[in-house]
Order: structure tokens, then C-alpha cells, then sequence
């Protein structure tokens, strides 16, 4: 497998779970506004069951929005070629870790063949507020870094 070709699947991977987190927001706000809309014709304007459900859909609205946010993000990303230095867009494997510079998506992971078997590889998608992204942004190939008292050298940028 190419370096473009994984990269591709690395971000197809971080892709597909933003997916999923975006539908099931998508349902549970419907829900929310379902159960609203079935519990009947408003009471009062103090009832607390409907502003419950007017909360829960809110929020599963942000939650959406924000998804939707990160795959428009993950899809600009799609189109950029491999990179040499750590920066947005980048994949950036450690001798400890990996993480995918890109948005605030958290631990996913990321299916591979070997001869035997199909394994998962485990990355971190970090967005460029937290302090790893600032302690990897402009390293390269064989530079280290110290986290949290942790030190791990760069072994590949994709």
C-alpha cells in the first residue's frame, strides 16, 4: 500500500466514524422532537417535560452540527497530498502513538490487512487547540517531543 493510499484510508477511517456520531445525533434529535410533539399541546409554559425534550434536541442539534463541522474538515483534508512536516492535515506516527492532526475527534480506529489476519491500528484525531498538536506542529521525521513527561520520537509523517 502507497503512502497516499493510506493516508486516504486513515482519514476514510476518522470519516466513517464522524458518520456514524452525525447520524445517530440526527436520530436521537428527532427523537427528542418526536416525543415533544406526541406528548400533546403545550399546558403551560412552565412544563418541564416539554423544555426537557426542547433541551435534549438541542443539544443533539450542536452535537450534529459540530460532526458536520469535522466531516467538511475531514473531506477538505481527502484532497491534500501526503505531508513532510506535522502540521493540519497531517498523520503523525511516534514510536508510542499516532495521532492525525485534523479536528477534535478523539481515539479511532483503523482497520488493516496483514497475511494472516485483519487488525486494527488505534489513532488519535487532535484538534489544533490541545497542547500535543502545539508540542508536534513543524516537527519532522526523527525529531522528538516531551508530553506529560513522556518522550517519543516522530517515525513517519504521512
Amino acid at each position: 500500500m502507497t503512502l497516499e493510499q493510506r493516508r486516504i484510508q486513515i482519514i476514510q477511517a476518522c470519516l466513517d466514524r464522524q458518520q456514524a456520531v452525525a447520524a445517530t445525533a440526527q436520530q436521537e434529535m428527532d427523537s427528542a422532537q418526536q416525543q415533544s410533539n406526541d406528548y400533546g399541546a403545550n399546558v403551560d409554559r412552565y412544563d418541564s417535560y416539554r423544555t426537557k425534550m426542547m433541551r435534549n434536541r438541542d443539544m443533539y442539534a450542536k452535537q450534529l452540527a459540530n460532526a458536520n463541522a469535522s466531516i467538511r474538515v475531514l473531506q477538505e483534508l481527502l484532497r491534500r497530498p501526503p505531508m513532510h512536516v506535522a502540521d493540519h492535515g497531517a498523520i503523525v506516527i511516534t514510536d508510542k502513538q499516532k495521532f492525525f492532526l485534523s479536528a477534535g475527534i478523539g481515539k479511532f480506529l483503523v482497520p488493516y490487512k496483514t497475511p494472516a489476519t485483519v487488525k486494527q491500528e488505534t489513532y488519535f484525531a487532535i484538534s489544533a487547540q490541545t497542547p500535543i498538536y502545539m508540542a508536534l506542529k513543524g516537527k519532522r521525521v526523527g525529531d522528538t517531543i516531551t508530553f506529560n513527561g513522556v518522550t517519543q520520537t516522530i517515525v513517519e509523517i504521512i
